[in-house]
């Protein structure tokens, strides 16, 4: 009767971490996702008319609200709420 040593063949953990070495050297040699920004895109980015706009609405805002003007209507709160919620927007 011959026995025959225990190899790596027959070792589970051997071959768990040789199946984890090769995905591995798999996963390093897919491409690399990459994120392409269109000009339409760069454009709105470096807009300033937004950015003034809403500038401007913010000081407008705040003005209202140091000044106790500044109210909230509770059915259009509540209504965008709703929609919000139920996906309705």
């Amino acid at each position: 009767m011959k026995i025959n040593p225990l190899g790596s063949a027959n070792n589970p953990y051997q071959k768990r971490m040789d199946a984890q070495r090769i995905d591995k050297e798999n996963i390093s040699r897919q491409p690399k996702d990459k994120v392409e920004i269109s000009k339409e895109a760069k454009s709105m980015q470096q807009g300033k008319s937004i950015d003034t706009l809403r500038q401007e609405k913010v000081e407008r805002l705040k003005q209202q609200v140091e000044s106790g003007e500044y109210t909230i209507d509770p059915k259009k709160t509540a209504n965008k709420f709703y929609r919000h919620w139920t996906g309705k927007e």
